[in-house]
């Protein structure tokens, strides 16, 4: 399934419209924070709905997230907001490890990062379209993409369906809702 049909403005209005996800391997979702320059002390656990609800009760300009465990994984959800659209943020965060990330705003600027540890080995930025170099392991799903699914904007399947196969994690409506977030806000990115 490329374009998952639960992602959708009905299911879930404030993500759909607007969200980032950033898979970062190796961490906890404490040292996701710290290395964010946040405290995580000062984050609280919350469900999906509540991180949503809160994240509106906050200025745009915040950086409000919520950070779970999957796995080997660090999944971090931001309804409209980007941090992992950030290459000023993504590479360092990616320091020693792999970080995949994907966002689209509410007036549907989108984009994909892959991240090994520093180095940017794959992404779609916006308008500039995709990296020119296809690495071979998403060499595959790119002919995919290419192929089948050109018609489509990289969140309604593409972003999907690269993260998938770079992290292994098959992003459900159940592990989304299922899941327990650390939420609280980063400082401003220096």
């Amino acid at each position: 399934m490329i374009a998952p049909p639960w992602f959708s403005y009905e299911r879930f209005p404030q993500l759909a419209e607007a969200y980032c996800f950033t898979y970062v391997r190796g961490l906890t979702p404490e040292q996701l924070v710290a290395r964010l320059g946040g405290r995580p002390e000062g984050f609280t656990p919350m469900t999906l709905e509540e991180l949503i609800e809160t994240r509106y009760r906050h200025s745009y300009d915040i950086a409000f997230l919520g950070a779970t465990t999957i796995g080997d994984w660090v999944f971090v959800v931001e309804p409209n907001v980007g941090l992992g659209a950030d290459e000023g943020i993504v590479t360092p965060l990616s320091a020693g490890t792999r970080l995949v990330s994907h966002f689209r705003d509410v007036e549907g600027v989108e984009c994909f990062y892959w991240v090994e540890d520093g180095e940017i080995r794959f992404c779609f930025i916006a308008d500039d379209g995709y990296s020119e170099e296809v690495p071979e392991e998403v060499v595959e799903s790119m002919r995919r993409i290419d192929s089948d699914y050109r018609h489509l904007y990289p969140s309604e399947g593409p972003a999907f369906l690269l993260a998938e196969r770079l992290t292994g994690i098959t992003l459900t409506p159940e592990l989304l809702e299922g899941s327990t977030y650390l939420c609280g806000v980063i400082p401003e990115p220096r």
